[in-house]
């Protein structure tokens, strides 16, 4: 696992981007978790989304149905507020990749390909109330 840096959120979310379009899915959920921790909304049922999705498609190779299904609806509830287009992140053609492999995985099928996530535009970074450097995972409070 690469450990997930502190310092500017815009870095540590384009990585956690890169590691979901790379496949790999538990350092994305780690990058996009060090985002995450200090957000406030509307940006933080938006990242929990990516991070429910990235978890889901871990489970999923891990052979976890059930965890998988759980993650991926999950995201998929809160994703749906952020239709089609959120934070530089095409949400609505996520929205429909991620519900077709979840139809997969339910009905017992194995996945050949994971969504990507495309971006449109460069991460705004967080709102107003919670802008400031990302602390590493592993900080104290």
């Amino acid at each position: 696992m690469t450990q997930p840096p502190g310092g500017d959120p815009l870095q540590v979310f384009q990585e956690g981007i890169d590691l979901f379009n790379r496949g790999e899915f538990y350092d994305c959920h780690e990058y996009l978790e060090a985002v995450w921790t200090p957000s406030r909304q509307p940006d933080r049922w938006f990242l929990q989304a990516l991070i429910h999705f990235a978890v889901g498609f871990y489970h999923h190779r891990r052979r976890n149905k059930v965890g998988a299904v759980r993650q991926l609806r999950k995201g998929l509830k809160k994703i749906r507020g952020y239709l089609p287009e959120w934070g530089g992140v095409a949400t609505g053609e996520l929205e429909r990749a991620v519900s077709e492999r979840l139809r997969v995985i339910e009905s017992g099928g194995a996945l050949r390909s994971f969504p990507r996530i495309r971006q449109t535009a460069p991460w705004p970074g967080l709102r107003a109330a919670a802008r400031g450097a990302v602390p590493p995972p592993d900080a104290g409070p």
